[in-house]
């Protein structure tokens, strides 16, 4: 750096402080330094706060500064936190806000948190239009074209080929009395959570307070949504309409704050469509819709596939800080599709069909090794980030959601069917093994090494295998029913050996050796393993935890409906006996931190999901066929029921 020409008759501005050489020569160092690092701060760490204030409008930086410092502060809460059973708002499919929804899992598939949430920063929407967006304060898809169209809701309901609470001629009496029982367990949940927590997401029943969360960006009522349709096909009448009333009085969608796309998607998009086709109440349509317009933005990526993690107030989007490299998850962006394409359905908007059919592309461009999928992959690139494939946490529901889309579309969807058929072809091949013991079982994948472990979550797949088989050509159509059972079994003896063997052998009970018998909960571990000898049980500490979970019931109701064998009956009924024995508590139902115990301890959280799976699927397993039948509605992965689009039911209405 070149010194200032100095005026005639004045000595140089060094020498005028008085400095020898070597001190001048130190002065001049350390100013060049210090210039260094002030534009250094500005223009190579474009994500600074600084930066943004300087660059972007005013509007826009303050966002974008709410935007980071909320992820900070994130990141820091998800850093301290414990490695034990999640004692908050559980996601459907491990989401990392929380406990779908396993954060040893996540953390362990993933770089450290620190590095991660720094590269998930850089990955931040800041583009020319997305700060538009911000400078006029419209949605994105308020400036889309609508089609001149509205939805004829009378014409929809006329298609049902059932009555959507069914007709029960000739029911079984003990199957009615049994149903009556799990109606009472989800009036009380309902009614405590009412009681101490009402218009928070979750009941927190030891402490009878309400729980909040971060996974939601700022939206309340979780378990109101999520519950809605719960109680409508229950025929709880008086909670229903206290539910509606607070989605028309106090359900708030103007929030700032950082949600979980899958999260807002599968619990509020999916329970608020759910609740509209049910009743025909437009206040949940335009709630869906309004709503399904802020995730938009998450979308703003260079291949379309959207981030994990959106800030519902000013349209910043990122990706999960555990994520490998600033990947998008499978199980997240495969898991919009049903609802966005009814999304298109009610408003005559395309964008939302438009953005879901942009995700298959990608998926359908990209090489899969071995014809499977990757949990990981960049919104950047379109390329897959790590080699790990599961059946549950990180994957699970995008596979439950081709065959689904298939069904929902009336059997139209080719593309998806055959997406299915390939996937499944694939995991057969690579995934699905057989232990010493007879249990046939869904193993992890990771660069092709095989990880003999099976998720909670991973046991949706006997009814979605089900689901498919009934629509297999003849020759595979009883070779995956077949699949489909052993799977289901599997699945009741992780929860059957969460106590005992079998009469005389002898099992690990948490503290002690004892005989095994009776001693046992018969709820099932966060994932059990087929390694070192065992055999569907949880062999680490940190599996051993039960959430209230729903996949396992979920495959009862399926393979029920499918094959009327009444050991799915009679499996169902032994989880609401395990629940009533150790999850009720005097306000509300809690999950607990040890399934291999007499006395277990419990987590302190009624998770939504609970009252939107868990008790719906135990009560339409001891229903008529025709209640929320398999002819007219797919469910979504929160068990939301979707409608099978028999026609068109949209009308053209006149242009205002």
């Amino acid at each position: 750096m070149v010194p200032p020409r100095k005026p005639p008759g004045m000595p140089g501005w060094p020498a005028a402080l008085g400095l020898r050489l070597p001190q001048k020569f130190l002065f001049l160092l350390f100013l060049s330094g210090l210039l260094t690092l002030c534009f250094g701060a500005l223009f190579l760490l474009p994500d600074s706060s600084r930066f943004k204030r300087l660059f972007l409008p005013r509007r826009a930086a303050a966002a974008a500064a709410s935007s980071s410092s909320s992820s900070s502060a994130s990141s820091a809460r998800d850093a301290a936190l414990p490695r034990g059973p999640p004692a908050a708002a559980e996601p459907r499919h491990a989401s990392p806000a929380a406990p779908r929804r396993l954060r040893e899992q996540l953390r362990a598939a993933g770089p450290p948190a620190h590095t991660a949430a720094a590269a998930a920063s850089r990955q931040q929407v800041r583009g020319d239009g997305r700060r538009r967006e911000l400078d006029t304060g419209a949605p994105p898809a308020a400036r889309e074209t609508r089609a001149p169209s509205r939805f004829d809701y009378e014409r929809f309901r006329r298609s049902l080929r059932h009555p959507v609470r069914g007709g029960r001629p000739g029911e079984d009496p003990d199957a009615r009395a049994r149903r009556m029982k799990i109606k009472e367990m989800m009036k009380f949940a309902w009614d405590s959570y009412k009681q101490y927590a009402f218009g928070k997401n979750e009941l927190r029943p030891l402490t009878k307070n309400g729980h909040i969360g971060n996974m939601f960006g700022g939206l309340r009522g979780a378990t109101v949504v999520d519950a809605l349709d719960t109680l409508y096909i229950m025929e709880l009448e008086e909670e229903f309409q206290e539910a509606k009333k607070w989605v028309e009085k106090s359900f708030d969608l103007n929030v700032n704050g950082e949600a979980s796309l899958f999260e807002v998607n599968i619990r509020y998009i999916g329970g608020l469509l759910a609740a509209y086709y049910l009743t025909g109440e437009e206040v949940f349509k335009s709630k869906a819709l309004e709503l399904g317009e802020k995730l938009l933005p998450a979308f703003n990526t260079p291949t379309g596939i959207p981030r994990g993690v959106i800030n519902l107030g000013s349209g910043m989007s990122w990706s999960w800080g555990w994520a490998s490299a600033g990947s998008s998850i499978l199980a997240e962006f495969g898991t919009l599709h049903l609802e966005f394409l009814h999304l298109t359905e009610l408003s005559g908007n395309p964008v939302f069909a438009e953005k879901v059919m942009n995700i298959r592309k990608v998926l359908n461009r990209v090489e899969k090794p071995q014809g499977l999928y990757p949990n990981f992959l960049s919104p950047v690139t379109g390329n897959w980030v790590q080699h790990h494939v599961s059946i549950g946490g990180l994957g699970d529901s995008f596979y439950e959601y081709l065959i689904k889309s298939w069904l929902m579309s009336d059997k139209k969807d080719s593309e998806a069917k055959k997406m299915y058929d390939d996937a499944l072809e694939a995991i057969e091949k690579h995934l699905v093994r057989r232990s010493a013991g007879g249990l046939t079982y869904i193993a992890e994948w990771r660069g092709g090494i095989l990880d003999h472990k099976m998720g909670h979550l991973a046991c949706f797949s006997g009814g979605m295998i089900a689901l498919g088989a009934e629509h297999a050509s003849e020759e595979r159509k009883q070779h995956y029913m077949d699949l489909a059972a052993e799977i289901t079994n599997t699945c009741h003896e992780s929860y059957a050996r969460s106590g005992y063997l079998k009469e005389g052998s002898m099992f690990y009970m948490a503290d002690s050796w004892s005989s095994g018998t009776d001693r046992y909960t018969k709820l099932g571990p966060e994932a059990f393993r087929f390694d070192t000898g065992t055999e569907a049980m949880a062999t680490r500490l940190s599996e051993r935890y039960y959430i209230l979970r729903p996949e396992v019931v979920e495959s009862y109701m399926y393979m029920w409906r499918l094959t009327h064998d009444l050991k799915y009956r009679q499996w169902g009924w032994e989880v609401v006996k395990a629940l009533e024995k150790h999850c009720r508590v005097e306000a509300g139902f809690s999950g607990i931190r040890d399934v291999y115990t007499t006395v277990p301890t419990h987590d302190n959280m009624q998770q939504s999901f609970f009252l939107a799976e868990t008790l719906k699927y135990l009560y339409l397993l001891f229903c008529e066929d025709d209640v929320l039948s398999l002819d007219d509605w797919v469910f979504n992965t929160e068990a939301h029921p979707l409608p099978v689009n028999h026609t068109n039911f949209k009308t053209k209405a006149s242009v205002q």
